[in-house]
């Protein structure tokens, strides 16, 4: 049976840029003709994915197919960790929630999960000429050795090389990429066959001495310094930098940063357009004068929710929607937006919880999560986003509750492979959806955003059309002309064809 060769990044801590060099290695491997998958074992990201089966994956993988130029399949994350408080998370085996356990009961529990990750990853290698496997955190986590199953268990279990990468922007990379060495078994270095110096800004030759020395020491040979790249890749990781961003602009987006955002992603494409600026918001005093407020996704509707409450926002966001202005809400932060939440089944925090009171809608949290690719059409809007009605709009559903109308008419009719049904609910300059990605681009998005401009006295036309799909596909290439500058390709080929002993357990 046809068998993929593999390779695999790791990084020296987490955000090291294990992710981005993935999906630029997928893309030059797409690009050379060969037949590419991504695969990590176990991802823990509140940013997520629905596929075309109704199965639930981590955005980074989703990244790296579309950047190898395939289908995102569930296979490529067969674990996902969705954390749900500090000590806990939302455990999902194949697209599909397991429970929610306590890290403890998961860090016991986690080697029975083998079975499925060795079955996903055995169809996925069957399939391909390449898997591109990517490592969590750091492998040198020595408290967190025993039964690794995403660093150098998962290397064993494919027999994959590993190439080690450090970020040298946060300083001391040498002792990063040494140390990281240094710590692992002599089996686990072995399978270390090449290091990555990652976001390096400057002169090159300046490094060349501490690269010999790093070498020397090691025995490791570097095969690339990959500089701080300004390519425009969709980021799922909670440090993301652009949650930081305060870039004025024309017109200004506030997206509350809720303590369990999830799927930021949704607003990439808002970020993308001319003229328009997304800022992300914690506090009451950063909210100042937006022409649109959003309430984004969360793990955690009703906890965020009293954070809002707590912190000051709540209030700032009813005094600016007293004053007009418009407020959207996607999943959590479209339920937060109705009269009352409710918890009988202890799905998130258990009891009830008032909400904002912007909308005639109620939710009770149920166990049942719902998953699906949808598209839609906007059939009933209110006050702002009246001109709305009729824009068509695609993305997909992820979420615990159900929600219910107190009055009035849903705002949008879905339809999906087989079934259609209602969904979200508007007043006033109000809205709210269940649908992620409802922003990516297309008619809705492209209108709404015109609407904004109107609300400050621009010129609509101002707006250009954006293929958001088309962007993607530039950045990924320009990311794979950047791998292919910096990294030696005929050792990373060679590292690749030699592969490394398989040993599964």
């Amino acid at each position: 049976m046809k068998k993929a060769k593999s390779i695999m990044i790791q990084g020296t801590m987490s955000n090291a840029g294990k992710s981005l060099l993935c999906a630029g290695l997928c893309r030059v491997f797409h690009q050379d003709g060969y037949k590419v998958a991504p695969f990590k074992s176990q991802n823990m990201a509140l940013n997520s994915f629905i596929t075309k089966e109704g199965l639930e994956m981590g955005r980074a993988q989703v990244v790296q197919a579309e950047a190898a130029g395939v289908e995102p399949d569930v296979r490529m994350n067969p674990i996902l960790l969705k954390p749900t408080s500090d000590v806990g998370s939302q455990v999902i085996v194949r697209g599909q929630v397991l429970s929610t356990m306590p890290a403890r009961e998961y860090f016991a529990y986690k080697h029975k999960l083998i079975p499925s990750i060795l079955e996903a990853y055995d169809s996925l290698a069957a399939e391909n000429d390449i898997i591109v496997l990517e490592g969590a955190g750091s492998p040198a986590e020595i408290n967190l050795k025993q039964q690794d199953i995403v660093n150098m268990g998962m290397a064993r279990m494919a027999g994959a090389p590993v190439l080690l990468a450090g970020d040298i922007d946060r300083g001391g990379v040498f002792a990063s990429l040494y140390g990281t060495v240094a710590l692992l078994g002599e089996e686990e270095r072995q399978r270390i066959r090449g290091l990555i110096v990652n976001k390096f800004r400057g002169d090159v030759e300046i490094l060349r001495p501490g690269l010999s020395m790093l070498e020397n020491l090691t025995r490791v040979p570097v095969v690339g310094v990959v500089p701080y790249l300004s390519v425009d890749i969709e980021e799922e990781d909670s440090l993301a930098a652009r949650l930081d961003n305060e870039t004025p602009a024309l017109v200004d987006i506030a997206v509350i940063r809720l303590p369990r955002l999830s799927n930021f992603t949704d607003f990439a494409a808002l970020e993308r357009t001319q003229g328009v600026g997304v800022r992300y918001v914690s506090r009451a005093a950063q909210l100042g004068e937006p022409d649109l407020i959003i309430l984004p996704g969360t793990k955690n509707t009703m906890g965020d929710l009293r954070w809002l409450r707590e912190s000051g926002l709540e209030g700032a966001i009813l005094k600016k929607e007293s004053q007009g202005v418009p407020i959207l809400g996607i999943c959590g932060g479209y339920q937060m937006l109705g009269q009352v939440l409710r918890d009988p089944l202890g799905v998130e925090e258990g009891g009830s919880l008032r909400g904002l009171g912007l909308l005639p809608i109620e939710t009770d949290f149920l166990p049942q999560k719902t998953r699906t690719q949808t598209q839609g059409r906007i059939t009933k809007a209110q006050g702002f986003f009246a001109p709305l009605e009729g824009c068509a709009f695609q993305g997909y559903e992820i979420h615990m509750g159900e929600t219910r109308h107190l009055s009035g008419d849903p705002a949008a009719a879905l339809t999906g492979e087989g079934w259609e049904k209602q969904d979200g609910a508007s007043r006033g300059n109000v809205l709210g959806t269940y649908v992620h990605g409802i922003l990516d681009g297309g008619e809705l998005a492209q209108k709404l955003v015109s609407l904004l401009f109107a609300r400050k006295g621009l010129d609509p036309q101002q707006v250009e059309q954006m293929d958001y799909k088309a962007y993607k596909e530039q950045q990924y290439d320009i990311l794979a002309d950047a791998i292919r500058r910096s990294l030696d390709m005929n050792k990373v080929y060679q590292i690749l064809e030699e592969g490394a002993k398989e040993e599964r357990p």
